[in-house]
C-alpha cells in the first residue's frame, strides 16, 4: 500500500530501527559506548551519565512514565502505538519488505504459493527469503547483546569464534524470537499474545481518534457506474470493493465496526483514499474520526482523563529531569560500631566509632576530605585524613568521633559526617548519624 500513513509508518520503521541499530556503536568519551548497561561491573551508561543499583529509582520513573505516556496517546489517539511504533510491527514491516523484494507482490506471492515445492524457482525464492531473514534476525540479537556487552569488544569475539555461553544464548535466543515473531506469527502476536490488544478498550472514550468507516456516507454499498452521482443510484460512497479488508493485516473488516483485531496501522485509510481518488469521490469514507465526530456531535480534545493523565506525566518528568541534573555522584553509607554503644578515653572525652562507605558513583577517580560537625568542639579521627576512591569502587573508612562531655545535652545527638572531593567544588555530600553518650 502507499499514501500518508503508509509512508509515515515507513518514516517511523526508519526512525527506530535506525536508533535501535545504530546507538550501541556510538561513544561517548575517551572510547565509552553512549549506551551501555554493564552488568558484570553493575552500572548503567546513558550519554554523560552512569548509573548505579543505588539509582534504581530513576529507572522506575522512566517505567511509569512509559506507561503513562502510553495511556495518554491511547486516550487521544487509540492504538496509534500499535500501528506505527511497536517492535512487532515495526520489524514485521522489514520481514515483509524482505519477502516481497523476493518473492514479488500479492499476485505473485500466491502463484508462487500454488507451486509445488519441486518446482525450483519456489525453492530457491523461499530458501533465499528465509536466509536473509535469518540473517536479518542475526543481526538483530547480535545488536541487542551488544546493549550489554561492548558491541566493539562482542564482534572482535564473534569473529574469532570466542563468545560466551551467555552471549552465544542471547544471541541466539533474540535472533530466534525476531525470526519467528515478525517472519512466521506476524500479527498473531498482536491478535492472541499481546496483553495491551486486551485493555487498551478500557481506555478509549467517544472522543478517542480511532480508525472508523462512516456508515452515513458509505451505505448502501455495491458497485455502480463511473461518472453516475452515487445518490441517483440508490448507492453510497462505497463500492464494495473489499480492498480495506485484503490490505489489513490482521484480516478485519472495518466497516463492521472497530475491532480487537484492529493495530491502527491505517492501512484501510489509505486504499480507501485511493479508491475514492479513482472514483472522483472525496476521501475519508474511512479515516481517523471519533465517535461523536460520526455523529455530528462535539468533540472534547481537552477531557478529564487527557488532563489528568498530562498532569500527572508532566510533573514526574519534571521531577526526574531535576533530579538527574542535581544527583551528586557520590554516596556514603554510616554504619555504626554495635559492639560498644561508646566509650571514655584517656582524656575525659566521649568516642564513638563508625564505618563509613565511600562509593565514588563518577567515571573517574576522585580524593575527598572527611569532616564532621554537629556537637561543639566535636573531634575527627581517622587514619585517611584524605579519601582517594576510583571510579565505581567502595572505600570502607574507619572513623572515631570524640566529644567533651559537657557539650552533650541528650543520650543520643544527630552528627553529620561531610565529604568534599579536593579537585572540585560542586562535588560533595553529606550523611547523618547518631552520636551516643551520657549525659550531664
Amino acid at each position: 500500500m502507499h499514501g500518508l500513513f503508509a509512508n509515515l509508518r515507513v518514516a517511523m520503521v526508519g526512525l527506530t530501527l535506525g536508533l535501535y541499530y545504530f546507538l550501541p556503536w556510538l561513544n561517548w568519551g575517551a572510547g565509552r559506548q553512549a549506551f551501555l548497561i554493564d552488568l558484570p561491573n553493575r552500572k548503567f551508561h546513558l550519554f554523560a551519565w552512569t548509573f548505579w543499583p543505588q539509582d534504581l529509582f530513576f529507572l522506575t520513573a522512566i517505567l511509569v512514565i512509559s506507561a503513562l505516556s502510553l495511556f495518554l496517546f491511547t486516550a487521544i489517539a487509540g492504538r496509534v502505538w500499535c500501528g506505527f511504533t511497536c517492535p512487532q510491527t515495526v520489524w514485521t514491516e522489514v520481514f515483509l519488505w524482505i519477502e516481497r523484494q523476493i518473492e514479488g507482490d500479492r499476485p505473485k506471492q500466491m502463484k508462487l504459493a500454488r507451486l509445488p515445492w519441486n518446482h525450483p524457482d519456489k525453492f530457491v525464492k523461499k530458501g533465499t527469503k528465509h536466509f536473509v531473514w535469518i540473517l536479518f534476525a542475526l543481526w538483530t540479537g547480535f545488536t541487542f547483546v551488544g546493549y550489554v556487552t561492548p558491541i566493539r569488544e562482542l564482534a572482535v569475539s564473534l569473529t574469532q569464534f570466542a563468545l560466551g555461553p551467555w552471549e552465544t544464548f542471547w544471541i541466539l535466543f533474540y535472533s530466534g524470537a525476531t525470526y519467528g515473531n515478525a517472519g512466521w506469527l506476524r500479527e498473531q502476536v498482536c491478535l492472541y499474545m499481546c496483553p495491551y490488544a486486551r485493555f487498551q478498550g478500557a481506555m478509549f472514550d467517544r472522543n478517542t481518534l480511532i480508525i472508523s468507516y462512516d456508515p452515513a456516507r458509505g451505505e448502501p454499498r455495491g458497485s455502480r457506474q463511473r461518472g453516475k452521482e452515487p445518490k441517483l443510484q440508490g448507492l453510497g460512497d462505497c463500492i464494495d470493493c473489499t480492498l480495506c479488508v485484503q490490505v489489513c493485516p490482521t484480516g478485519i473488516d472495518i466497516r463492521n465496526g472497530l475491532q480487537i483485531g484492529c493495530i491502527a496501522c491505517a492501512a484501510c485509510v489509505d486504499v480507501c483514499d485511493s479508491v475514492m481518488d479513482k472514483m472522483g469521490y472525496p476521501k475519508g469514507l474511512i479515516r481517523y474520526t471519533s465517535e461523536n465526530a460520526l455523529e455530528g456531535k462535539p468533540v472534547k480534545v481537552l477531557r478529564p482523563r487527557v488532563l489528568i493523565y498530562t498532569g500527572i506525566l508532566t510533573a514526574i518528568a519534571a521531577a526526574l529531569l531535576i533530579a538527574v541534573l542535581l544527583r551528586v555522584p557520590l554516596k556514603v553509607d554510616v554504619l555504626r560500631d554495635r559492639n560498644a554503644l561508646f566509650r571514655e578515653t584517656f582524656d575525659g572525652l566521649i568516642e564513638n566509632t563508625y564505618t563509613l562507605k565511600v562509593m565514588n558513583m563518577d567515571n573517574g577517580p576522585h580524593r575527598y576530605i572527611l569532616s564532621a560537625r554537629g556537637i561543639d568542639g566535636l573531634q575527627l579521627r581517622t587514619d585517611k585524613p584524605e579519601i582517594t576512591v576510583a571510579a565505581g569502587e567502595v572505600a570502607e573508612v574507619p572513623v572515631r568521633l570524640q566529644a567533651d562531655p559537657a557539650s552533650l545535652t541528650q543520650r543520643s545527638t544527630p552528627v553529620y559526617f561531610r565529604l568534599q572531593a579536593v579537585d572540585t567544588e560542586d562535588l560533595a555530600t553529606e550523611q547523618g548519624a547518631r552520636f551516643l553518650g551520657p549525659t550531664r
